[in-house]
């Protein structure tokens, strides 16, 4: 009888290549991770996508928990100071959350090839990428934070605590990138579960923390800080066993351990541009945040309220945004393009349908929604009246990850860094003028942060329908 060698098997010999396909399904089967090549592609998104908006929401709500907590048993200048941090802790993060992403799509090609070896290496050498990262960002975090905020004209009633937030979230960045990085991977693998259940007792965590450190104790920031830090540590360290238990390539045979220059390479040269891109996203809305905060302490409250519930808005679109990316790298190292421009098709459909949806509530009901945050009226009316002002282009932000998710996971490098320059070239160029005009004032700020959605989103799309992400692909 025939012997071949066969990939799915890790290299080992087995019998005909019937043999060798019944046993890589197997493998799939046991380990819980799922090719993305074969079925409908609405249903596999969809089936990818519920679990990942499940545990977003989660994440989501108890970012939210904070925010309340903060808000409401502290006072309004608390919750401005974790606002004025947010865009910065974005920029700081940046570099882990792309270098993720990087992983992931180089994870993700290599499994829908069936280059199984290579799956391990990348495992490997991008956890050691991941992790070298995100020791630096988090220093320069802890490091920087004062003199920063100060640069951005901070309210001085709210820069101490503001300082506290940033330096406590900085110091807990190599969790934050540690689970990232592992669900990055899983989901690369077509499991978009595990890290939901991690998220959700990360979630309750969470929850118990801030009303233990907030309201008992009296530590403000610093507790809602703290707590989450604590729970994300939670999240990566379940994570981790769990895939080390359930996924053999997550126990790296010694051979691929070793750092390899050339996987790391790949791992940067697709992560670095989404890092950028998302650095150049965050520099946008810092600077943003500077405006704002030229308009006082309730503006900046009003805007973080705001900025928690267009989080909350946006986790349809980012769960969709995950399931497309995990599904065009499987598929574009399969050399399925058209599966790859069905599933961007039902993608698009499904943000039109949320979007409306989304409209009706945020138009009506602008006060009671940013009520729940604070309870100062002059906050809750310009947050109400902003939320009016950002609803209404809710779709381009949608389209925003349905199109940037096709080209992450295609490795359209190049437009990553378009992406973000987009979003520098908005809130740069409309903030200023727009509330420079009477009539506008401070309603530039909603309606730069829409204008900006609108102007993204339309790069966005004309780039895929231009069609070079077709010719990305492992390389």
């Amino acid at each position: 009888m025939a012997y071949s060698k066969c990939s799915c098997a890790r290299g080992y010999t087995v019998m005909t290549s019937e043999i060798c396909r019944i046993r890589g399904s197997i493998i799939m089967e046991k380990q819980a991770v799922y090719s993305m090549t074969e079925g409908s592609p609405a249903r596999l998104l969809l089936k990818f996508t519920v679990p990942m908006l499940i545990g977003n929401l989660f994440q989501q709500f108890y970012n939210m928990v904070d925010s309340i907590v903060v808000g409401r048993y502290v006072g309004a200048n608390a919750l401005a100071a974790v606002g004025a941090t947010g865009s910065l802790n974005f920029l700081l993060f940046a570099m882990s959350f792309g270098i993720s992403a990087g992983v992931g799509v180089v994870v993700s090609q290599h499994f829908g090839a069936g280059h199984l070896d290579m799956v391990e290496k990348s495992i490997m050498n991008g956890m050691y990428l991941l992790a070298a990262i995100s020791v630096v960002m988090g220093i320069v975090g802890i490091v920087s934070a004062r003199w920063v905020l100060s640069l951005l004209d901070t309210p001085a009633v709210i820069l101490d605590e503001a300082v506290t937030y940033m330096r406590v979230s900085c110091a807990g960045i190599l969790a934050i990138a540690a689970y990232n990085g592992v669900a990055s991977v899983l989901r690369a693998l077509g499991d978009s579960k595990t890290p939901l259940y991690f998220m959700v007792a990360a979630c309750f965590v969470n929850i118990g923390l801030d009303l233990l450190f907030v309201i008992r104790f009296e530590w403000s920031v610093f507790g809602v800080a703290l707590a989450t830090v604590i729970a994300q540590l939670v999240a990566a360290i379940g994570a981790f066993i769990y895939a080390l238990c359930r996924i053999s390539y997550f126990r790296i045979q010694k051979e691929n351990r070793p750092v390899r220059k050339d996987i790391i390479l790949r791992c940067f040269r697709l992560g670095l541009p989404i890092a950028l891109q998302n650095a150049l996203i965050a520099f946008s809305c810092i600077f943003l945040q500077k405006v704002v905060n030229g308009f006082g302490e309730n503006v900046v409250a009003a805007n973080t309220a705001l900025g928690r519930i267009e989080q909350l808005v946006q986790q349809p679109y980012n769960s969709l945004g995950a399931a497309l990316t995990s599904y065009t790298g499987q598929n574009i190292g399969a050399g399925r393009i058209d599966r790859v421009k069905q599933g961007y098709r039902a993608c698009f459909w499904s943000v039109v349908v949320f979007s409306i949806v989304m409209l009706v509530p945020c138009q009506l009901l602008g006060e009671q929604i940013v009520g729940i945050f604070v309870t100062e009226p002059e906050v809750i009316a310009i947050g109400a009246r902003g939320l009016s002002v950002t609803s209404c282009f809710y779709f381009f932000l949608g389209m925003i990850y349905v199109a940037r998710s096709v080209l992450n996971g295609a490795g359209d490098a190049a437009f990553a860094m378009m992406n973000g320059l987009m979003e520098v070239v908005g809130r740069v160029g409309f903030a200023v003028p727009l509330t420079k005009i009477p009539f506008i004032g401070v309603w530039g700020i909603f309606l730069t942060t829409g204008l900006t959605w609108a102007l993204t989103g339309i790069v966005s799309m004309g780039r895929y329908h231009k069609g070079k992400w077709e010719f990305k692909g492992i390389s």
